[in-house]
């Protein structure tokens, strides 16, 4: 796409006073949430940081730092996760464990580092669930995973809930072992505990270093002597030295933690390419400029465009957005007159070429063409779903995945259109078709939270129980059943009509506290770090990262050159 016919125009006025409120306000909030993520960053603290240092041992931040390649950034996936959970127990910052996209000898890998500075970096129930998501992000995409081990194991006060599910422990060996005969690459530095099942994770990876002063064994000296009633030293019992030169179980024994870096790096850049040997590329790519490539309008737009408040209501044009992450700011429009409330389209991000299915969000004129006002004019509601959009989006999604164009979905979805029109148009037929073809694309999914995303629409663009690759969010992000105020205001009243019954007789002024409660906790609720603290969402993105992040983001499902014959199954007519 070349054709200065397919560039996107912009009518964004960055100076008006709403624009500049929003980007202020927008701009304080990214302040409050960056200093949250420090602060996140900073694990047990400065000193359980001191601690490690002191066992002459690296932070999981700081091996990072020195395995990935130089002057190149971690794309970090779940940050948040655990945010504002496990206070009873002092918190668990970012889960005690480290996860993201991050370049080592050129070759893109998953890393899974171990926080020892949280809790001697044990498994908490979100613990467990982080590492199976990296550890899914890199089975579907086919990334090489690098482990970076240190860690006492299972959190054993939440055992129960980190131990037996399928969603806990005990599939992340089950991952390794699926990993491993799928050919995707797997190494493992131990640096530290790594004791108990947890043992087993290394060892079921492909190669394995160890550093001195590390411990690798099924039950620790105490267990030992409590089980079987043996005395013997860590060291003795499953130091680096006994599994290199006794055991056999260690594959390298290195001095330190630079030193292990160092021979990882080594070894990853050893690894061959399946995908260039057997020239499989299934997804279109262009060269790419980063200069000449980028797009006609700068970044910094995307603050103005939402109101970050809990609540507000945001107006404004999808393909202005759109036309600030896409290469040239060039976009093929499909059925530009027809289901206007949501934007189909093709583009290309960093060279790949993407299919975006959009939310507008201004309101739109539209004919009505069935039920009983068929023929006339009416105006649609920005950020619902139509059945003509609905119609539209289903087959888009059929034509990316007959023609292997990787989806992208911004939300900002209040949800599908409701009412006697809507329903004799069929909204719930065409609603269906949307959903049922989401389901079943085979191409690589991403999705992008922009502003709401709200009930069974938050389905149709493809949440997170639809397999997206990647779930990404901005801070303006709020998703949940429905908006806080549409249910502060049925749950008020089912709040009022039960004390009623029980025979309280209400204000107006009790009525208003009680809905202004309910409000507050579902606004929490719909907070996007309460979503990325639960790893509904992989990262919180500042606008500004996002054109960035969906590029690393593409390369990864790349990285996969498999993709299913598409069956879209039975769709409504």
């Amino acid at each position: 796409m070349n054709e200065t016919g397919n560039r996107l125009p912009s009518k964004l006025d960055a100076t008006s006073p709403r624009a500049q409120a929003n980007r202020d306000a927008l701009r304080e909030w990214m302040e409050v949430l960056h200093a949250q993520e420090e602060k996140i960053r900073s694990g047990g603290g400065t000193k359980a940081i001191a601690a490690q240092h002191a066992k002459g041992r690296l932070t999981a931040r700081e091996r990072i730092t020195q395995l990935i390649d130089p002057e190149t950034e971690l794309l970090e996936l779940g940050l948040w996760a655990a945010y504002d959970m496990y206070s009873e127990y002092g918190g668990a910052p970012a889960a005690g464990v480290v996860t993201g996209l991050g370049r080592v000898c050129g070759r893109m890998c998953m890393i899974i580092a171990n926080d020892a500075t949280v809790k001697a970096g044990a498994f908490f129930p979100m613990t467990a669930k982080k590492v199976l998501r990296a550890q899914t992000i890199a089975l579907e995409n086919r990334i090489p995973t690098l482990y970076l081990v240190d860690s006492a194991g299972v959190f054993l006060p939440l055992q129960e809930d980190v131990f037996p599910d399928t969603d806990d422990f005990g599939r992340v060996f089950r991952n390794n072992a699926v990993m491993s005969a799928r050919g995707i690459p797997q190494i493992t530095a131990i640096m530290g505990m790594c004791v108990a099942g947890g043992a087993y994770l290394p060892v079921m990876t492909d190669t394995i270093l160890m550093t001195e002063g590390s411990g690798l064994f099924l039950a620790g000296p105490s267990l030992v002597q409590a089980a079987i009633g043996q005395k013997t030293d860590a060291e003795e019992l499953g130091g680096a030295a006994m599994h290199a030169e006794i055991s056999g179980t260690v594959d390298f024994h290195e001095p330190d933690d630079p030193s292990c870096l160092a021979r990882m790096r080594a070894l990853v850049d050893m690894f061959g390419d399946r995908q260039a040997s057997t020239d499989r590329k299934p997804f279109s790519q262009i060269a790419f400029n980063p200069q000449q490539d980028a797009p006609l309008y700068p970044a910094e737009d995307l603050y103005t465009m939402l109101n970050p408040a809990p609540g507000a209501t945001s107006t404004y044009e999808m393909r202005e957005i759109i036309a600030r992450l896409v290469d040239r700011s060039e976009f093929l429009e499909y059925k530009a007159e027809f289901g206007r409330t949501l934007i189909c389209g093709y583009a290309r991000i960093g060279g790949y070429s993407v299919g975006i299915v959009a939310n507008q969000k201004t309101n739109q004129r539209n004919t009505v063409a069935t039920g009983p006002q068929a023929g006339t004019q009416r105006i649609e509601v920005g950020g619902v779903i139509y059945t003509e959009a609905a119609q539209k989006a289903a087959r888009f999604l059929m034509d990316c995945n007959q023609n292997l164009v990787p989806l992208l979905f911004l939300h900002d979805v209040n949800g599908f259109m409701v009412g006697k029109e809507a329903e004799w148009s069929g909204i719930i037929r065409a609603g269906a078709k949307m959903v049922s073809a989401v389901s079943n694309s085979v191409v690589p999914k991403l999705t992008v939270i922009i502003g709401g995303s709200f009930g069974a629409g938050h389905y149709a663009m493809c949440g997170k129980a639809y397999d997206p690759r990647f779930v990404f969010a901005w801070p303006t992000a709020r998703y949940a059943v429905m908006s806080g105020a549409s249910a502060a205001t049925t749950l008020a009243e089912v709040r009022a009509r039960q004390l009623e019954r029980e025979g309280r007789e209400l204000t107006d002024a009790d009525r208003a506290q009680i809905r202004e409660e309910i409000q507050a906790n579902y606004d929490a609720q719909a907070d996007p770090r309460y979503g990325a603290s639960r790893l509904w969402i992989d990262s919180i993105l500042d606008p500004l990262e996002t054109r960035a992040a969906l590029i690393t983001a593409l390369e990864a499902c790349a990285l996969n050159p498999d993709v299913p014959a598409f069956h879209p199954g039975i769709l409504q007519t």
